[in-house]
């Protein structure tokens, strides 16, 4: 079965967050909201800080669209908070740190490395009814982009809130959709 149109899977994870320090976190905690996990492979690296200091960046934008964000490595909390109080990109952000040192959201997603200990770099985005609607993986050396991850959210939430109606490529909020039909077959 793809993860895509999947429901999330339990799961108990402790999580940072500048302000509130450690707190539990399971898929109850998201219910009725847009959630994004944004996997990566470990603190204290490389490509990481800048996709999370990206994402940072786009937080009280997300926020605004109603979407929890967890950053999740297979790393502890403790690590989590060590590297947001000694990195100057890790030390402003805003959203939750998920602890996954016992594996269960990288497997649960399907995301982590074998005989590695490490998630891939991938994100996911979970609707209100705790369904994965986005998923993007790239390979180690790839960094994501916050601007498009937005821009796909908005169509996610669009698509859900106007039954019967779909966003071509590059749609951007405002632009034309579409609405299948047969009369549209062959003609685009």
């Amino acid at each position: 079965m793809g993860i895509i149109g999947s429901t999330i899977k339990p799961f108990n994870a402790t999580a940072f967050q500048a302000g509130k320090d450690f707190f539990p976190v399971s898929e109850k905690d998201i219910e009725g909201k847009w959630a994004v996990f944004f996997f990566y492979p470990a603190d204290f690296t490389f490509v990481c800080p800048t996709e999370l200091e990206d994402l940072g960046e786009h937080y009280d934008m997300l926020q605004k669209l109603g979407v929890e964000v967890f950053g999740v490595s297979t790393d502890t909390h403790f690590s989590h908070k060590a590297w947001h109080d000694t990195s100057d990109k890790i030390g402003k952000l805003k959203f939750a740190f998920l602890g996954d040192q016992q594996h269960t959201l990288s497997n649960n997603f399907g995301v982590l490395r074998e005989g590695q200990g490490l998630a891939d770099r991938a994100t996911f985005v979970v609707d209100p009814d705790g369904v994965i609607q986005i998923m993007e993986i790239t390979c180690e050396g790839v960094g994501r982009n916050a601007n498009e991850l937005v821009r796909k959210i908005r169509a996610a939430q669009y698509v859900r809130n106007n039954p019967g109606q779909v966003c071509p490529a590059a749609w951007e909020e405002g632009s034309e959709t579409l609405a299948p039909s047969l009369d549209l077959v062959g003609k685009l």
